[in-house]
């Protein structure tokens, strides 16, 4: 009997052996998501829900190597980017893109954690904006990396936050998700900008501590609605749910001393859900 082939997103980032963030939290949003997933790993870090106490970079050849064994191989739908420390690697991982034809690219331009450890080179932030951010399908930056990618301050206001995401559409992005995440309002508000237009997603802000891992969860969950054929509105806004019930169920994880993680499975684990 056939089997009808499942969809494949790929997560190309970092680990966290803590299983909250990076290439872990990736690949648990694609199964929770029922999407398969196959990940390039570009760095090695030492972290947990404290920070991050160390970084360790793959070697670019065999970031190549592995981004080469996977499109060779599988039929990837849809492609995660997330932290990505150096210029070389962010070069790299451009050239990979360009050589496979990768589709449906969702770039989280990780700059810092969520406990304030910094991810990215300052001097890579250029190379990024430049080679990588324009080919990708959405770029998914929250509020102080939106204005990092612009050095620009913090847009405070919605029309500012508007603006910049107007602002990294002229420098060559194709769409923007501006995550509200670190904002005040009751709501949490992305705001969607791109060449159609503006489109604002809402969600009641979660009161929670255990927010480690919101942005890696948010874009692979945007890559895995985009594996299964949804258009990118639909694809932002299912993401949306998913992240606010893992952040409303989160409550049901004790893990750690810091920022706990997310509630991947909130849905299937049924125990520790609700």
């Amino acid at each position: 009997m056939a089997v009808a082939p499942i969809p494949i997103a790929l997560t190309i980032a970092g680990s966290d052996p803590s299983g909250g963030a990076g290439i872990q939290a990736d690949l648990k949003t694609f199964s929770a998501l029922e999407v398969y997933g196959a990940a390039v790993l570009v760095a090695l870090t030492a972290q947990n829900t404290r920070g991050v106490t160390g970084v360790h970079e793959v070697p670019t050849d065999f970031v190549a190597a592995q981004i080469d064994s996977i499109f060779d191989d599988l039929s990837v739908a849809a492609v995660k980017i997330g932290m990505l420390a150096t210029a070389p690697l962010i070069e790299t991982v451009a050239a990979g893109l360009d050589r496979h034809r990768a589709e449906n690219v969702v770039l989280d331009p990780v700059m810092v954690s969520t406990a304030g450890s910094r991810l990215l080179a300052p001097d890579a932030i250029a190379t990024l904006r430049a080679i990588l951010m324009p080919r990708a399908l959405l770029i998914t930056p929250n509020l102080p990396e939106a204005a990092a990618l612009l050095d620009e301050p913090l847009a405070e206001t919605d029309g500012q936050r508007v603006a910049q995401g107007e602002r990294l559409i002229a420098l060559g992005a194709n769409a923007v998700l501006i995550k509200g995440g670190h904002g005040h309002e009751p709501d949490s508000i992305d705001i969607l900008v791109d060449r159609n237009g503006v489109r604002r997603f809402h969600a009641k802000r979660v009161e929670t501590t255990n927010t480690h891992g919101t942005g890696c969860t948010l874009s692979s969950a945007i890559a895995a609605g985009l594996a299964r054929g949804l258009e990118l509105d639909a694809a932002v806004a299912a993401a949306k749910t998913y992240l606010t019930e893992a952040l409303q169920a989160a409550h049901h994880l004790a893990v750690g001393h810091g920022n706990g993680p997310v509630h991947h499975f909130h849905a299937l684990w049924t125990d520790r859900a609700g």
